[in-house]
């Protein structure tokens, strides 16, 4: 008799050729570090009225960018030694930073934390010019992880306030990636939180407005403020591409296309993750009966599967696939072993590392100078 976890179901292609549903749509890459595997048995195979699967997003968890600033702190670590410091979380992901933590990182809020003249990573999620400059004023050696596509929106918002446009920055007040963005240029942005801030808003020139956005909403909200904002200011400007990042909206699709199939939907990623908790929202949204945030395996609970014949699974941009894997084990046990994978789009997008660690210590160039581990 096969257990569950022997039973993990495989498809063959129209070639012949076998193909593992459970890592259809994984990145290539996932943190050095796995976790340490739970004895199993904690989810019971309780019988439901129809056959149990799972229906398994595909793409999910890491993006290019996340990839980079991951891999960036790595070969810092590498390069340069322990301690390496880092300026907030790398990415929002709860087994990301204790990895990194356990590799020699040590997480601080402000580059005021650091000793003077040490290493010091920027996140992801990008810093505004102040925090350039105090990190400058210690003498620290800064090394800038912030994904390109959100560099991208911060130089949008230099150019527009160069033009002396008031800029409507939509985003999460306190998130990191709006802190950063609204820093470029403070006397030239207003956050907008959502669409009901819109009826609010006082701007100097309804003629002189562009709109800028946070990468990691929901596309659906971003659209609707975008709509009232131009119900209120018709002149309102678009900017010259979309913010919301590629990997957002592909996980955002692929849940989209799940949910109305879904019992429950399970969602892989940390709670400060903005990308993360949107697709929970948009699961609940698009027609799933129930839908919960969960940053490991052990914190689903029993009673969500009372009843539940198909579960969603997806995860967030920062989340490593191991989690993933854990997951789909843990539930392989409880009955779950029909995997599908619902596959809505292709990612191989790959970012240049930031340039201080493109060579080894010796000047020699990296192998992973592209960004990513060597595949």
């Amino acid at each position: 008799m096969c257990s569950a976890f022997q039973r993990r179901l495989v498809r063959m292609t129209e070639q012949g050729s076998v193909v593992d549903q459970r890592t259809v749509g994984a990145p290539v890459v996932s943190l050095a570090m796995p976790r340490m595997r739970r004895l199993g048995g904690r989810l019971k195979n309780e019988p439901v009225d129809g056959d149990k699967r799972v229906l398994l997003a595909a793409p999910r968890g890491y993006c290019a960018g996340v990839d980079r600033a991951v891999v960036a702190v790595e070969k810092a670590l590498d390069r340069f030694g322990a301690p390496v410091y880092v300026r907030k979380q790398i990415v929002h992901n709860v087994h990301v930073v204790q990895t990194l933590e356990k590799m020699g990182a040590i997480f601080v809020e402000e580059v005021e934390e650091v000793p003077e003249g040490a290493n010091v990573v920027f996140s992801a999620h990008g810093v505004s010019p102040a925090v350039v400059q105090a990190a400058e004023d210690r003498h620290l050696h800064a090394i800038d992880a912030t994904c390109p596509l959100v560099t991208k929106v911060h130089r949008e918002a230099v150019r527009f306030a160069k033009q002396d446009m008031e800029i409507l920055l939509i985003g999460h007040t306190g998130h990191e990636e709006v802190e950063g963005t609204a820093g470029e240029a403070p006397d030239h942005i207003t956050i907008v939180n959502s669409p009901d801030d819109v009826d609010d808003l006082v701007v100097r020139d309804p003629d002189r407005l562009v709109w800028l956005s946070q990468t990691t909403l929901s596309v659906d909200e971003t659209m609707e403020t975008v709509r009232r904002l131009r119900e209120r200011f018709p002149n309102l400007q678009d900017p010259p591409s979309d913010d919301i990042c590629y990997a957002t909206q592909n996980r955002q699709v692929a849940i989209k296309k799940i949910a109305p199939e879904a019992d429950l939907v399970l969602v892989v990623g940390s709670t400060n993750s903005s990308n993360s908790v949107r697709l929970v929202e948009v699961a609940l949204e698009y027609g799933a009966k129930a839908a919960y945030l969960v940053d490991f395996a052990e914190e689903v609970k029993q009673e969500w599967l009372e009843g539940v014949k198909t579960i969603g699974i997806s995860s967030g941009a920062s989340v490593p696939e191991v989690l993933v894997q854990e997951l789909l084990d843990d539930l392989g046990e409880a009955g779950y072993s029909d995997v599908s994978a619902v596959v809505t789009a292709e990612e191989d997008l790959v970012f240049s590392l930031p340039k201080e660690l493109r060579q080894d210590a010796s000047g020699k160039r990296d192998a992973r100078a592209l960004g990513g581990r060597v595949r």
